[in-house]
């Protein structure tokens, strides 16, 4: 690991040291980080330091944009999302450009932290990948107790629509679904 990468990933998580979020013990949005990085390093292991740093910068200081914020619906939650990952793109940037990383590593990260590309650049793609992988491993059972069935379909759909074919294929062979939320993954 280069020294650059070691500085940007210790300050996304000194950043994320301060959410007042709590899981397990600990600051919420740290835990996301530490498990993005997990997954990234278990499912793309030669992966970019872009793609590390996104991976690991991509809910940096997710707390201090409050959804309720937002107008409530869809148009809201989408402003707000949209909000977010810029929010997330110039956090990174900024620590990236204070490691010493260039404009062509800074910009990639910052294209993936905002999903430009999606379906059409790998890396992106990869992001997308990790970040559905993380929610299906730690945050959908805890999300599907809460929710009708018929809503945790619909986010499960949603989940397996962004993913890599790569990607629902393995979901298929790393997680226990139910028949029918694992059709989603199928197609």
């Amino acid at each position: 690991m280069s020294a650059q990468l070691t500085q940007v990933l210790v300050a996304i998580d000194a950043a994320n040291a301060q959410d007042p979020n709590q899981e397990g013990g600990q600051p919420a949005a740290l835990l996301y980080g530490q498990r993005m990085s997990a997954e990234q390093a278990r499912l793309f292991p030669d992966a970019s330091e872009a793609l590390q740093v996104a991976a690991r910068g991509q809910h940096v200081e997710r707390w201090k944009l409050q959804r309720s914020s937002y107008p409530e619906g869809r148009a809201g939650y989408l402003a707000w999302r949209k909000a977010e990952a810029e929010h997330h793109a110039q956090v990174v940037t900024a620590l990236m450009q204070e490691a010493g990383y260039g404009a062509d590593y800074t910009e990639a990260a910052a294209r993936m932290l905002r999903k430009e590309g999606i379906k059409r650049d790998t890396q992106v793609q990869a992001l997308e990948d990790i970040i559905c992988f993380v929610f299906l491993k730690w945050y959908f059972a805890p999300f599907a107790a809460k929710h009708p069935a018929d809503k945790v379909k619909r986010i499960v759909e949603k989940t397996a629509l962004k993913m890599s074919p790569e990607a629902r294929a393995r979901v298929l062979t790393e997680f226990d679904l139910p028949g029918d939320l694992a059709g989603a993954f199928a197609a």
